[in-house]
């Protein structure tokens, strides 16, 4: 699983003729920030650049689609900006707890990449994507009932996750081209038995806790 330092943004760019010269390479976008000036509105595209030596610094961000991937073999423990997301667990319609595995297919609006580094910074998966990812999935699979997302209902809900994290992540600078649910694998249990089994911070621990935390999100019971 490559790291965000692979997929987003590039702490470096090639620079030749002692500075003068930055190239861009393919599929990337330059962001210039000016000591003077601070981030520059205007990006890069591929090919060669002049820049001001000292003065000003580049970043290159990926101008490509990027995968997403929620998997058990994706661990957050020592790179919180991994392009990625450990299984999430998550409640049904019918008080029922699944653990989804899934992919989103996503790209950074490049003629926004000036705002995204001036109000965001370099921490983009901790502190956007994955927060509203984990969010918005949880927020459908709660309308629908176990057996709906186990059957012919899978669908639907991809695409109503997919304008979930349209409408959600677009307006930071993301575009999401597509959304796929790997899997929905049904947790047996209570919602304490399921605690405890899976330890997991914020889960609802009582069927009453599920109803509430529906209410409060403004979702139907």
């Amino acid at each position: 699983m490559a790291s965000i330092d692979n997929l987003l943004v590039s702490l470096f760019v090639d620079e030749v003729v002692g500075g003068f010269l930055v190239t861009v390479p393919p599929g990337h976008v330059g962001c210039i920030y000016s000591i003077f000036r601070g981030v520059l509105k205007n990006v890069w595209y591929p090919g060669m650049h002049f820049k001001v030596p000292i003065i000003q610094r580049v970043k290159l961000f990926n101008a490509q689609l990027i995968e997403y991937t929620i998997a058990k073999d994706v661990v957050l423990k020592d790179n919180k900006e991994i392009m990625g997301d450990e299984i999430i667990n998550s409640v049904t319609a019918d008080n029922k707890f699944v653990a989804v595995e899934a992919t989103v297919l996503i790209k950074l609006d490049t003629e926004r990449l000036p705002e995204i580094w001036q109000n965001i910074g370099e921490n983009f998966v901790s502190k956007v994507v994955r927060p509203v990812t984990r969010s918005r999935i949880r927020k459908v699979l709660t309308n629908h009932t176990l057996s709906m997302a186990l059957s012919t209902s899978r669908s639907l809900i991809e695409d109503e996750i997919k304008q979930e994290l349209k409408d959600s992540l677009n307006p930071h600078g993301l575009e999401v081209d597509n959304f796929y649910l790997s899997s929905l694998t049904p947790i047996e249990g209570s919602p304490v038995e399921v605690n405890q089994k899976i330890e997991e911070p914020g889960l609802p621990k009582t069927v009453e806790e599920i109803k509430s935390q529906r209410t409060l999100s403004g979702d139907l019971i």
